[in-house]
């Protein structure tokens, strides 16, 4: 009987003992990832929890450190945790900030605090912040923002030396090698020809010619396709795409420039009869470029985005007959022509170079590139655009 007695008061003891106000309240802290790319774009949160719901709003201040510096690696929501009376949780956001600095990964260490009474079992965490920042050469410039990324240069150069010590940096230099002149792009002044026009500006550096024609005796442009017969019914001859076959209308003369941009500006086109065309101040064919001169009305559609212009004389006139076109020069010097007696033949379709820009003149449905198509101004015979 006495020692039923003692065990059941030393039972009453142990649980008295255990009484659950004397065990603190626990909190610890997560993050949803332990490392994120510099150019991370969504928040980081960071939680604090706790074992019971609060009686009571808890302020966890927050201490960050680390390699990684804030507001310039990162900027954080809040100083502290706020876990509100009744909730288990409260959280603050990371914002990564993605610069342009080769810095290396770097960490920021995070750690909580309170004045409060609790059990913290998990009071830091640690993050990692890798960079994507990189300087292949070493100079101080990501590769991003260095236009030479492998090879080491000044901020002056965007990343580039002056190899050949011209004082004009490699990334702007067409000769990087060999020293030149700033005039000349970087390379040697030589004028192989003696033309006057410098060999990177010449496109025939070994035949003299002007500059008017780009360093060539004779401008780099050929007379690529000619309609001079638009075809019948109403709905095939309308070359000119403004909806209607109106035979003077829609004939057209193309032009390819195969050499540097061509200022044509006061060129003139005639027939046997009269001048038919002068082309208007500022026209500049650019190099691989085509206009197309059509011999009035509205020219609509894109015609492989060439230049487009009409006869300033309201008509070519090209006779089916036999007739020949001459392009004179702004000094009136013949620069081009174009024979129709030997196709004087009322063809109802083009006459094109076959290939285009170095063939001779065949009629356009003739050629197979063409599948059956009766003209292409603007385009290449199967319809493509030159560039």
């Amino acid at each position: 009987m006495r020692f039923q007695l003692f065990y059941i008061l030393a039972t009453f003891f142990i649980i008295s003992s255990c009484d659950t106000e004397d065990i603190l309240p626990a909190i610890t802290l997560d993050v949803s990832d332990l490392q994120f790319d510099e150019n991370y774009v969504d928040s980081i949160q960071i939680t604090a929890s706790i074992n019971v719901p609060a009686d009571e709003d808890i302020d966890l201040t927050i201490l960050t450190n680390g390699s990684a510096t804030l507001d310039d690696d990162y900027s954080i929501s809040s100083s502290s945790i706020i876990i509100s009376e009744g909730f288990s949780s409260g959280s603050v956001s990371i914002v990564l900030i993605d610069d342009l600095e080769s810095e290396g990964d770097e960490n920021i260490e995070i750690d909580i605090s309170s004045a409060g009474n609790f059990l913290f079992l998990n009071p830091q965490v640690s993050i990692i912040i890798i960079d994507d920042d990189f300087d292949t050469d070493g100079d101080g410039i990501v590769d991003v923002n260095d236009s030479c990324p492998e090879t080491a240069g000044p901020v002056e150069g965007s990343g580039c030396p002056d190899s050949d010590g011209d004082g004009i940096y490699d990334n702007e230099d067409q000769c990087p090698d060999e020293p030149g002149d700033a005039e000349n792009s970087g390379c040697p002044i030589v004028d192989t020809d003696g033309d006057g026009v410098l060999d990177g500006f010449d496109d025939c550096p070994n035949e003299p010619g002007p500059a008017q024609y780009n360093g060539c005796p004779s401008p780099q442009i050929v007379i690529n396709e000619v309609l001079y017969d638009p075809p019948t019914p109403n709905n095939l001859g309308d070359a000119n795409g403004d909806g209607t076959r109106e035979p003077q209308e829609d004939e057209f003369i193309e032009f390819y420039n195969y050499g540097g941009d061509l200022d044509i500006s006061g060129w003139s086109v005639h027939d046997n009869a009269q001048e038919r065309h002068i082309f208007p101040e500022g026209t500049v064919i650019p190099a691989g470029g085509v206009l197309v001169l059509f011999g009035g009305g509205t020219p609509t559609g894109t015609f492989g985005g060439s230049i487009v212009q009409v006869a300033s004389e309201g008509i070519l006139n090209m006779n089916n007959g036999g007739d020949f076109v001459t392009v004179y020069d702004s000094n009136d010097i013949s620069i081009l022509t174009f024979d129709i007696e030997p196709l004087s033949n009322n063809p109802d379709e083009s006459y094109t170079r076959n290939p285009d820009i170095t063939g001779e003149f065949e009629q356009h449905a003739g050629i197979v590139e063409a599948n059956g198509a009766l003209f292409s101004p603007g385009t290449r015979v199967d319809g493509s655009n030159f560039n």
